[in-house]
């Protein structure tokens, strides 16, 4: 008998970075997401298969339940084969009855959002493998990727939340009614690149100064951004957060490096440097990203849940 799971992607709006450190984020699970259908399987094989958003198979192989055992490693050219191994191998360890059985597993997962686009191909894979075998989805991706775990609150919430780390690094989600009275005039843009988070989290401890100063700041920003009444202050509140942030990870802006002469406001979601970026516009502004190259332009309402 078939079992299916189904978790949101995420994009954050505020608190990039900084959320490692125990700042206030604003998250939106989005529209679309990644399902993972589980069926019976023999020889203690799980025999695996992702398709992308345009049914293309993007992976498919075998996997025995040994070689997750022993945390076998395939070579340089099976990154994605390692990283499963990786992921299973830590589920395993959460959840022994895992792969305590003769028979196997046949193993889909289905994206509904092109796996380029960075809404959380991981973070979803992780979230639907933790709801099957019934574990802590933090923990395994604190085993596995690490990362803050906002996108994992996306991908088990159906509304924008607040994110944030206690003290001692534990999760706090607060649900939101985020009712934006201008977000017909929010677009979101992709890049046309993806961005590791894993390297992105590296560079910005590399670069991180001391930044117990910031985080209040930071803090105060989100919390005005949420009660923001108009577009004007919007923008305005969403530009000075990417400033701060640029001094933070001494890196341009998205709006300094690529669309100096865009008429509006933009901002870097999660990993600075690719994936989607929020532009602010008083007019629709898909022709001129189309002009510069980025087709890929969607309304606030048809991403965000």
């Amino acid at each position: 008998m078939k079992k299916t799971f189904y978790s949101n992607g995420k994009l954050l709006l505020t608190g990039e970075y900084v959320v490692l450190d125990g700042a206030k984020a604003i998250a939106l699970p989005t529209k679309f997401g990644q399902y993972l259908d589980i069926e019976k399987g023999s020889d203690q094989l799980i025999n695996w298969k992702s398709y992308d958003a345009d049914s293309s198979i993007w992976f498919e192989d075998s996997l025995s339940f040994d070689s997750i055992r022993n945390k076998e490693n395939f070579g340089s050219e099976a990154g994605i084969k390692n990283t499963l191994v990786e992921i299973l191998y830590e589920a395993s360890l959460l959840n022994p009855d895992f792969l305590n059985t003769d028979t196997g597993y046949t193993i889909t997962t289905r994206l509904t959002f092109p796996r380029l686009w960075g809404l959380g191909t991981s973070s979803t894979l992780i979230n639907n493998i933790a709801q099957w075998l019934g574990i802590d989805a933090y923990r395994l991706l604190e085993s596995s990727f690490g990362g803050s775990g906002y996108d994992i609150a996306c991908a088990q919430y159906n509304t924008p939340i607040i994110y944030q780390l206690t003290r001692f690094k534990r999760p706090q989600v607060t649900p939101l009614k985020l009712d934006l009275p201008f977000q017909n005039n929010l677009f979101f843009v992709y890049l046309n690149q993806k961005q590791s988070s894993k390297s992105a989290i590296m560079s910005y401890y590399d670069k991180q100064q001391r930044i117990d100063k910031t985080i209040p700041k930071i803090d105060a920003l989100t919390d005005a951004i949420l009660t923001a009444e108009d577009l004007q202050l919007f923008g305005t509140l969403i530009d000075k957060h990417e400033s701060m942030l640029s001094d933070i990870l001494e890196m341009e802006t998205v709006k300094e490096r690529f669309f100096y002469d865009f008429k509006g406001v933009l901002k870097s979601l999660g990993a600075w440097g690719g994936d989607f970026i929020l532009a602010i516009s008083a007019n629709d502004p898909t022709p001129y990203f189309k002009e510069k190259g980025f087709p890929v332009v969607i309304p606030y309402q048809d991403m965000i849940l």
